[in-house]
């Protein structure tokens, strides 16, 4: 069962319609959207970790220009090692000048067919909300996941 799950991860990774949605810096093409989850909760604690063995950091940047938006909410969630959504596993981020976020988790789990995920919903004035989620490869300790916002009008 793990290989199979493994062999799927890699496949989602790769097919088309799953592509990683970090947008290039280059283009600045805002960030693809994906599913909000059943799972999403406001409020979430103001904090950079839930737990140990994955990082994720990224930047928070304008498809108009490609420049940093300071002050975006990053809002974070995913299953803990057990499968399951609980408030222990949810995080917000305010990105500060340079507009980086950092978030240190416990490796997200494969659950109920999914493939291991990060949800993020990043929301800044002037820009619409994104909700989009982040897929680790397999095995990997860590990752670089930018964002880029629309601007709002």
């Amino acid at each position: 069962m793990k290989n199979i799950l493994f062999i799927f991860a890699i496949l989602a990774a790769l097919l088309p319609g799953t592509p990683d949605r970090t947008a290039s810096a280059a283009t600045c093409a805002p960030t693809e959207e994906d599913a909000l989850g059943p799972f999403y909760k406001p409020g979430a604690p103001i904090r950079s970790s839930v737990g140990k063995g994955y990082v994720l950091q990224g930047v928070v940047r304008s498809s108009k220009d490609c420049t940093a938006v300071p002050g975006a909410v990053v809002e974070l969630w995913l299953a803990g090692p057990d499968g399951g959504y609980d408030d222990a596993h949810r995080a917000t981020i305010i990105t500060g000048a340079s507009s980086a976020y950092r978030f240190e988790s416990n490796d997200p789990p494969p659950y109920d067919g999914r493939p291991p995920h990060i949800h993020l919903r990043v929301s800044a004035k002037g820009f619409k909300t994104l909700v989009t989620q982040h897929y680790p490869l397999p095995g990997s300790a860590n990752a670089v996941f930018d964002v880029v916002l629309a601007p709002s009008r």
